[in-house]
């Protein structure tokens, strides 16, 4: 069973920027679409943006152009850049394939305020 562990979380102010990872345990992360959830307070997960295992990307539209998710396959690890916090970027931010075939890690926990 592949074990995702998800880090680089924390405080930051409106407009501020992050890069999250999410090491994946196991040498068989690089055939699987990967993807970046959130889940904010009060509500449910939700996608936020997906990679192939060639590199193709898409997007959840509210993050849009202040989102990057990207992955190294040698070292099993992929990563999302976030940009132009907004407050709605709150939430606990989890990774898991496109189809979330893996059980869900701790996640990493996203905090934007002033």
């Amino acid at each position: 069973q592949v074990q995702l562990v998800e880090s680089g979380g924390g405080l930051v102010q409106p407009g501020g920027s992050l890069r999250l990872s999410c090491a994946a345990s196991g040498s068989i992360f690089s055939i699987y679409v990967m993807g970046w959830y959130r889940q904010a307070p009060g509500t449910q997960r939700e996608g936020v943006a997906i990679i192939t295992n060639s590199g193709y990307t898409n997007y959840r539209n509210s993050v849009k152009g202040r989102f990057t998710i990207s992955r190294d396959n040698a070292k099993n690890t992929m990563y999302l850049r976030i940009n132009s916090l907004k407050p709605d970027g709150t939430g606990v931010y989890y990774c898991n394939t496109g189809e979330q075939e893996f059980s869900w890690g701790q996640g990493t926990p996203v905090t934007v305020s002033s």
